[in-house]
């Protein structure tokens, strides 16, 4: 036997519906204030229909249209519940552009600690090339300052590398 459409879901149910881990919700929870489930006895999360339009609109916004954390809070508090649900309804959103702070940098603490190993060798080096995102189309809600600062990243990137293979042939 199915629930009906306004019943409440567990968080297993809510997480299965949007193709999410239960702790991503648990974070975004942590992240968004919009977000409040209800709390029953033992702490077990309950989600209402709206809810889950609202979670389902944070992770378009965050998986499919690469806005950050703080895009999608700058959205909603400029916004409101509209603009979200309007991205998890597929429609079109404004792009909502964090303050010119820079956002602070989560580390994950499910992240493993990287093993020590030596240093590649020149020829070990990974080698990448960037030239692909000069042609990168403006597509699936992707604005044109968001490819700029693509472009930008992935000259940094590019600049890295040939510094790293520098060093490892001992030419500074």
């Amino acid at each position: 036997m199915s629930k009906g459409p306004l019943a409440f879901r567990s968080i297993s149910e809510t997480a299965d519906a949007l193709g999410v881990q239960q702790h991503v919700l648990r974070f975004w929870e942590t992240k968004f204030t919009f977000i409040r489930p209800t709390k029953r006895a033992g702490g077990r999360r309950f989600y209402r229909p709206q809810d889950i339009e609202l979670l389902a609109g944070v992770k378009v916004l965050l998986h499919d249209r690469g806005y950050t954390i703080r895009g999608v809070q700058k959205l909603f508090k400029d916004e409101g519940q509209k603009a979200l649900i309007a991205a998890a309804r597929g429609q079109a959103v404004p792009m909502a552009l964090p303050d010119d702070e820079p956002e602070a940098v989560i580390e994950s603490p499910v992240t493993p600690p990287l093993p020590q190993t030596a240093a590649p060798t020149p020829e070990q080096a990974p080698q990448f090339d960037f030239s692909e995102l000069k042609d990168l189309p403006v597509a699936h809600g992707v604005a044109e300052e968001v490819r700029a600062r693509l472009l930008i990243v992935a000259q940094n990137l590019e600049a890295a590398q040939k510094a790293m293979v520098r060093t490892l042939n001992g030419v500074n």
